[in-house]
């Protein structure tokens, strides 16, 4: 573990330490954000707005419910509808999201005006357009907590960050616990496994109007690394378009499709005339990533179920995790909701993935 690794790991254990040292009764509550601001609740956060889109459903899952969360970003939202939490907490449907500048969907810049009128004891905000995003609220008085996306470990603080607002230590710390215990599973299993034996894998989580897709330093290619994979992308610097020749000349093992775009299915890769030559679409080795409790690419408190998803399919011969079982399981602890099995098709979207090589593991027993 690198330095940075050690440095969040140590961020996360003391807030840890220092969120189970809260009294029972409501005392101020000191945050410590991602870019080194201090933020003082006078009580555990009860009114929370989240900008970065896949941390509204965090505020969920620590919660477990959707009473904290008064706002939301619009996209954050499309999630919740189109996923399973939408079904688990339907009252999230209800929750704004008109919360971005000239009404807006996309972006991060914030409505200012409507973010006050909500009262909210605190605003979860994107760290690194600080002057655009975080300046203007916390201007206005807003207690407003910086965030950072990229590594795992960024990840890790984030939920640290969320906890901490709203005072629950025991369900972070089953979280990481979880996240520690499926890393070292993998890393196991995957001991000694040659460069040669590492399957090359493309993903893109949008395809139009270009394909987009995540290269080095991404949480993506982490993933991809630490299920067995190798990222075809990985000579790239951080996110990136790309040509359809260009991934022809990668010609992958494996595509996945991210979950971003809920109308593009895998037969867009096996139609086309250049990406249905790759070694990829001829093995039958392209998938379209889960949509659980948010969606299953980006970084989030379902993150272990991707990583035993990905690694099923990177390497079956060495794995063979009960991903339908550990959703249930882990949706109970996380959501307090069981899962049906016609849910658990949903979530792995095993239409649109059931020509996938060996994703017959993933149907229902």
């Amino acid at each position: 573990m690198g330095l940075e690794g050690q440095a969040g790991r140590v961020f996360v254990m003391a807030a840890i330490a220092a969120l189970a040292a809260i009294p029972a009764l409501a005392d101020p509550v000191t945050i410590t954000d991602m870019t080194g601001r201090t933020i003082t609740l006078e009580e555990p956060a009860e009114r929370i707005i989240v900008f970065p889109v896949p941390w509204s459903s965090t505020v969920i899952a620590l919660d477990g419910g959707a009473d904290k969360l008064i706002a939301m970003h619009p996209e954050s939202k499309l999630a919740i509808e189109e996923g399973i939490l939408g079904q688990f907490f339907p009252e999230a449907h209800d929750i704004p999201s008109d919360i971005i500048a000239g009404g807006a969907s996309k972006g991060f810049m914030p409505n200012v005006e409507a973010v006050a009128a909500m009262k909210p004891d605190l605003v979860i905000q994107w760290g690194n357009r600080k002057d655009d995003g975080v300046t203007p609220l916390a201007n206005a008085g807003i207690n407003t907590a910086a965030i950072i996306y990229g590594a795992e470990e960024n990840a890790r603080q984030i939920m640290t960050l969320a906890a901490a607002a709203m005072g629950h230590a025991d369900k972070l710390g089953m979280l990481m616990k979880w996240r520690d215990d499926t890393a070292k599973a993998l890393n196991d299993r995957l001991s000694g496994l040659a460069d040669s034996d590492r399957p090359k894998v493309a993903y893109f989580f949008y395809t139009s109007p270009e394909y987009q897709t995540e290269g080095k330093s991404s949480y993506m290619d982490w993933q991809i690394s630490l299920a067995g994979g190798v990222n075809a992308a990985h000579e790239i610097d951080g996110w990136g378009s790309v040509g359809l020749e260009q991934i022809a000349a990668w010609d992958p093992d494996v595509i996945l499709l991210g979950s971003f775009e809920p109308q593009v299915s895998v037969s867009k890769i096996y139609d086309d005339p250049i990406l249905g030559a790759t070694k990829a679409a001829n093995a039958n080795r392209v998938y379209k990533v889960p949509v659980g409790g948010y969606r299953w690419d980006p970084p989030s408190q379902d993150s272990p179920l991707m990583w035993m998803w990905l690694a099923n399919i990177l390497h079956p011969e060495r794995f063979n995790f009960d991903v339908r079982a550990a959703t249930t399981e882990w949706y109970v602890k996380i959501y307090g909701h069981e899962p049906t099995a016609d849910q658990l098709d949903q979530v792995l979207l095993l239409d649109m993935n059931a020509k996938g090589a060996g994703y017959d593991r993933f149907v229902r027993k």
